[in-house]
C-alpha cells in the first residue's frame, strides 16, 4: 500500500526542509491564497452555489490536497472545469444531491488510485483534452454575459443555445455601470500585474472594483445583495440521503471522478515540467479522493488540482506542500476576520475575473494547431468541443476516446506498405560504440496519444546527460497531435538545457506534420538527416569530435 499512497510532504519531511526553502514556501503560499481568494468565490457563484462555499471548498480541499497529493507543488481547489457540471448537479438534484455526488466521486478517485489508474491521462489524446477545455472555457464564458452586461433575467436555461437566446431578448436591459465595471475589471486583471510584481492583477481588480461601487454608490449587484450575509466560520452537516436515490447520483458522481482526475493529473503533468520533477499519480488520485469526501461535509463543492494557481505557486518560489498549506491558511484567516467585507464585492467584478479566466482556459492558440494538423485530430478535436459545449462533458469524453481509438485503427490501416525512410546499409546498430557526448533514442511504431508521454519522458532521460541526441525515427509511420505536444516539450527542454537533438530517418508524411507544428527541418537550427550514419557524422563534426 505504501507504493500506491506515499505523500510527498511525508517524503520530503523525512529528507529535511531548509529553513530557506520553508520562508519561501510561506511567501508562495500567501501569495497564491491571494491570488485564490477571488477565484474560489467566483467559481462559486458561477456553479449556482452560495460564495463561501468556494472558499471554504479552497481550504479544505486545498490544505487535504497538499498535505497528502503525490505532487511537490499542486495547488488543490475549486476550478473552473466543475461550473458547468456542479451548474447541473445543483438545478436538477439540489445541494443535496451536490453534496451525495461529490462524496460517491471521491470514492471513485481513491479506488482509481488504489488501482493504479494513475496512468490514465496518457489515454487522453490532446486533440480530446484541447477540445474539452476549449469547450468548458466558452460554456464559462457564457454563464457571465448576464452578469457581465447586468442584465435583467430572473431564470438563465441551462443549455448553452437557451442562454444566447434569452440574452439577446433581455439585451435592452443592459446596466451600463454593470457593463463598465466588467471591463474595468478585464483590463485590470489583464495588466495591471505588470506593474505590481508578484500581486495579481485579479485580486487588485477586485479591491479597486469592491471600492469603486462602494463610494461611488453605483446600482449594481453585490455578494450581500444575492446571496446575503457569509457565514464567519465552518458547520458540519450530513446531506439528507434516500438509498433509492442513489442510483441517480451514479452518472454525475462518474463525471466529477474522471474530471478531477483529468485534471488534477494534467495540472501534475505541467508542474513536473516546470520544476523538473516527477509526480506519484496514484497518490495525487486517492489525496483528490480524501479531499473529495470530507470537503462536502462542511458545505463544499467539487476540488481538484488547479493549474493557474499551482503555476503561480511555482514562480514564487513553492517547492514544497507546505505552500499549498499556508494558501489553505491563508485563504482561512480571510474568511474568519475579513469575510464581512467579502460580501461588498460586485457581482459584475466577480464575472470580469471569470471572462479573464475562460480566456486563459480556451488555449485557443493550441486549438489552431491542432486545427492545422492532420484529419483525424481535427475530427477529435471539433466533436468533442461541440458536444461539450451543446450536450454533456462526459459524452464528449465518451466519444473523444472511442473516436480516438476507432481513427488509429483506420490511420494503422492505411500506412503505407513499403521500406522505412531511413535506408542506410552502415547504420551503427551497437549504440554503446557510440561517443560518450552522444546518445541515440529510436522510436519504433506511432507516435500516437497512448505512447507519447512515454516516448517524451525516455526522450529527455536520454538526452539530458549528453551534448547531442540523436532521435532515430525510421520505423514511425506518423505522429499525432499528443505526439507533437510531447515531443515539441521534450525538445525544447532538451534544448534550453544544452542538448543538441538531431533526427534521422523521419518519413515524409512525419515531416510534413512536424513542419506545421514548428518542429521542422527549417524550424530553430534543427537537423534532419535522411541516415544514421549522416547524423551521427554531423553530430561528431559539430562537436568538434573529429
Amino acid at each position: 500500500m505504501n507504493s500506491i499512497f506515499n505523500p510527498k510532504l511525508f517524503s520530503l519531511l523525512r529528507q529535511g526542509i531548509s529553513r530557506d526553502q520553508i520562508a519561501a514556501d510561506i511567501f508562495s503560499g500567501v501569495v497564491v491564497g491571494i491570488v485564490a481568494l477571488p477565484l474560489a468565490i467566483a467559481f462559486a457563484v458561477a456553479s449556482g452555489v452560495s460564495p463561501q462555499k468556494g472558499l471554504i471548498t479552497a481550504i479544505i480541499a486545498g490544505f487535504l490536497i497538499s498535505a497528502l497529493g503525490g505532487s511537490r507543488v499542486q495547488i488543490g481547489g475549486p476550478t473552473g472545469a466543475f461550473v458547468v457540471i456542479v451548474y447541473g448537479i445543483v438545478e436538477r438534484y439540489g445541494i443535496d444531491g451536490l453534496i451525495v455526488s461529490t462524496m460517491m466521486a471521491g470514492v471513485l478517485l481513491v479506488v482509481f488510485g488504489v488501482l493504479r489508474l494513475g496512468a490514465l491521462l496518457k489515454y487522453f489524446p490532446q486533440s480530446l483534452i484541447v477540445g474539452f477545455t476549449s469547450g468548458i472555457a466558452l460554456v464559462i464564458f457564457s454563464t457571465q454575459v448576464k452578469d457581465a452586461l447586468g442584465l435583467s433575467i430572473s431564470q438563465v436555461p441551462s443549455d448553452f443555445i437557451g442562454k444566447w437566446q434569452v440574452y439577446f431578448e433581455h439585451i435592452a436591459t443592459i446596466n451600463p455601470y454593470a457593463l463598465g465595471l466588467t471591463i474595468f475589471t478585464i483590463l485590470i486583471t489583464i495588466t495591471a500585474g505588470r506593474f505590481t510584481g508578484r500581486v495579481p492583477g485579479s485580486f487588485i481588480a477586485l479591491i479597486l472594483g469592491t471600492l469603486i461601487v462602494l463610494f461611488g454608490k453605483l446600482p449594481v449587484e453585490t455578494l450581500r445583495s444575492v446571496y446575503g450575509a457569509m457565514p464567519r466560520g465552518f458547520s458540519v452537516g450530513l446531506p439528507t440521503i434516500h438509498l433509492s436515490d442513489l442510483p441517480a447520483y451514479i452518472q454525475p458522481a462518474v463525471n466529477i471522478a474522471l474530471l478531477g482526475a483529468i485534471e488534477s493529473l494534467l495540472s501534475a503533468v505541467v508542474a513536473d515540467g516546470m520544476i523538473s520533477g516527477h509526480h506519484r499519480s496514484n497518490t495525487e488520485l486517492i489525496a483528490q479522493g480524501i479531499a473529495n469526501i470530507v470537503t462536502p461535509l462542511f458545505g463544499g463543492i467539487p476540488a481538484t488540482g488547479a493549474i493557474a494557481r499551482t503555476a503561480v505557486n511555482i514562480k514564487n518560489g513553492g517547492r514544497t506542500p507546505i505552500a499549498g498549506i499556508v494558501h489553505s491558511v491563508t485563504l482561512l484567516l480571510i474568511m474568519l476576520f475579513f469575510g464581512r467585507y467579502a460580501e461588498l464585492i460586485p457581482v459584475p467584478v466577480l464575472a470580469g475575473i471569470l471572462i479573464v479566466v475562460a480566456y486563459n482556459m480556451s488555449e485557443w492558440r493550441t486549438f489552431i494547431g491542432v486545427l492545422r494538423g492532420s484529419s483525424f485530430d481535427i475530427l477529435v478535436l471539433l466533436s468533442t468541443f461541440f458536444l461539450t459545449v451543446l450536450v454533456d462533458l462526459t459524452v464528449a469524453i465518451q466519444v473523444g476516446v472511442v473516436l480516438s481509438a476507432l481513427l488509429f485503427m483506420r490511420r494503422m490501416a492505411i500506412i503505407p506498405s513499403g521500406l522505412p525512410a531511413e535506408v542506410d546499409k552502415d547504420i551503427i546498430e551497437d549504440y554503446s560504440d557510440l561517443p560518450r557526448d552522444v546518445s541515440v533514442y529510436e522510436i519504433s511504431g506511432p507516435l500516437f496519444f497512448a505512447s507519447a508521454r512515454e516516448y517524451a519522458e525516455t526522450i529527455k532521460v536520454a538526452g539530458i546527460r549528453k551534448r547531442v541526441l540523436i532521435i532515430r525515427m525510421r520505423h514511425v509511420p506518423f505522429i499525432d497531435a499528443t505526439g507533437l505536444h510531447n515531443l515539441e516539450s521534450a525538445v525544447t527542454m532538451l534544448r534550453h538545457s544544452g542538448v543538441d537533438v538531431i533526427f534521422s530517418g523521419v518519413r515524409e508524411q512525419v515531416i510534413s506534420e512536424l513542419t506545421r507544428f514548428g518542429i521542422g527541418p527549417q524550424e530553430g537550427g534543427l537537423m534532419f538527416f535522411d541516415t544514421f550514419s549522416g547524423a551521427l557524422e554531423y553530430a561528431l563534426t559539430y562537436n568538434g569530435q573529429e
